[in-house]
């Protein structure tokens, strides 16, 4: 049965006071602030979690901004994994930008593994020059990378970074940012469908830059579509709910597209 989830990213604006006026960055910053000092970290997981769960969500996927190999120390896993476990909250992956290092990458292997994932859904350019290091790092702690599309054009490009090392490597489909770079994301979970680990369900007002994230309908992506093309091809695996709005709070939107996914899943009493 696939496995819903929040991905607590969508939070991204949440410190800024929902004016993230100076892109991405500004909210990792903000976020990254407000959960390292460990005095205070305990309560405001908590609080992070509690808000998911108040949603109706039973799994998340972790953005690394709330739990980042820069300053996560062992004691900072070790609450986090306490209060997930309180809640019988799990996560399905780690997701973010993992380090052009190895000793970064390890670094949030050791995160991924301390909350019980087994999942890495994003980037790092270690698979350009030092694939053999990650892949082992990645065997070690018994994860998988999900290669997060967001400048390829093409599946094909994708499928050239997985290359030979399909069962450490693999991808997680974003279907916003494969709108955003003008691919049919039907098409890329038809052509990606063997190397799919997990899905980033995401809608997006238009094709091309800026990349500007929606409420499932308002935008250009036929989420349903993607969805019963993943059913349709046997993916078992995780669907993750993602809007990250950069000046409004879209906690009421994640729970009417968590009641969306549910019927098309037919968990509501509805037909399949």
């Amino acid at each position: 049965m696939n496995q819903i989830s929040f991905q607590t990213a969508n939070f991204v604006a949440r410190p800024t006071g929902y004016e993230m006026n100076e892109g991405w960055l500004q909210g990792d910053t903000a976020t990254q602030a407000h959960f390292r000092p460990i005095e205070t970290f305990a309560g405001r997981f908590d609080e992070l979690l509690s808000d998911v769960v108040a949603l109706g969500f039973e799994a998340i996927d972790l953005w690394s901004a709330h739990l980042h190999a820069a300053w996560a120390s062992d004691r900072h896993i070790a609450i986090a994994r306490e209060l997930l476990e309180r809640r019988s909250l799990p996560v399905l992956s780690l997701a973010g930008g993992f380090g052009g290092s190895l000793a970064e990458l390890e670094g949030f292997c050791r995160i991924g593994r301390g909350v019980g994932c087994t999942i890495l859904g994003g980037r790092t350019p270690l698979l350009d020059g030092e694939l053999d290091g990650a892949t082992e790092l990645l065997e070690r702690y018994g994860l998988q990378l999900a290669i997060e599309n967001h400048p390829e054009r093409a599946p094909a490009e994708v499928l050239e970074q997985i290359g030979d090392r399909p069962g450490v490597l693999g991808t997680v489909v974003d279907t916003g940012w494969w709108a955003t770079m003008g691919y049919d994301p039907v098409r890329a979970i038809e052509e990606l469908r063997p190397h799919i680990l997990h899905v980033h369900l995401k809608d997006v007002l238009h094709e091309g830059l800026p990349h500007e994230t929606c409420k499932w309908g308002d935008g250009i992506v036929p989420i349903e579509a993607c969805v019963r093309k993943l059913l349709e091809l046997g993916y078992e695996g995780a669907l993750e709910i993602e809007h990250e709005p950069e000046h409004e709070d879209p906690s009421e939107a994640c729970r009417e597209m968590l009641g969306m996914l549910r019927a098309w899943l037919g968990r509501d009493g509805s037909a399949r």
